[in-house]
């Protein structure tokens, strides 16, 4: 009796090991075949953004590439969950890109762009009518100072391209780079980019320092991201 329960016991660690062995065959084929149809849709992704690239009058040229689209993916999760979907994954792909191209904090653009249209990010937004005229898009862009920010850019330039979501973050990712890069910190920045360059100076004038609300703001909203897909 003990023999033959010995023998069982045998048999069954063998059947065991047989099992645990293909188990593990199964759940790597299953691991390999999810991997593969993430890369598909990855490249599937990204060839889909060079077609709508393509058919834009803009002057991006973006140099699409995995490892780059694996940190745009999470960017634009991260924006299109904290927008509750009205900053689409499309406009947050394009923005993570710009962002690494031009080593610029993508959460800071976007919390711009987020208080810019109050939360709103309609492309077709009209902002009041000021002395200098309304603004437009999710940018807020005014007539009078797009023209040479686009020119700046290398970008072309009509009236209605500020109601194109992906032209007004591109020509918001150099503006507000154009403005880091003079100033060298965001509080000068996005109150210039707020106020206008001329504004900025009579506000530091006028307080000592250049932390408007509105950049502290931008900036404290930004530092609520984890920023792990964030490439300085």
């Amino acid at each position: 009796m003990a023999k033959k329960l010995m023998i069982l016991v045998f048999v069954l660690s063998i059947i065991s090991a047989m099992f645990f062995v293909e188990n593990r065959k199964l759940t790597h084929t299953i691991e390999e075949t999810q991997k593969i149809n993430e890369i598909q849709r990855i490249n599937q992704e990204m060839q889909e953004m060079r077609i709508k690239l393509a058919s834009k009058s803009l002057a991006s040229d973006l140099a699409l590439n995995y490892e780059t689209w694996l940190v745009s993916n999470v960017i634009a999760e991260e924006l299109y969950v904290d927008s509750d979907g009205k900053f689409k994954k499309e406009w947050g792909l394009f923005l993570g890109e710009l962002a690494q191209q031009h080593n610029i904090d993508p959460y800071i653009v976007y919390e711009l762009l987020k208080t810019e249209t109050g939360g709103t990010f309609d492309p077709d937004l009209v902002g009041p009518k000021t002395q200098y005229g309304h603004a437009y898009g999710i940018a807020q862009f005014m007539k009078n100072t797009a023209p040479w920010i686009a020119e700046m850019a290398e970008l072309p330039y009509s009236d209605e391209l500020l109601h194109d979501p992906l032209y007004s973050i591109e020509l918001s990712v150099h503006y507000l780079n154009f403005l880091y890069t003079r100033y060298e910190d965001w509080d000068h920045a996005l109150t210039a980019y707020h106020r206008g360059m001329g504004g900025l100076e009579a506000y530091i004038t006028r307080n000592g320092h250049a932390m408007s609300e509105y950049a502290v703001e931008i900036q404290e909203r930004a530092t609520e991201f984890d920023k792990v897909a964030y490439v300085e």
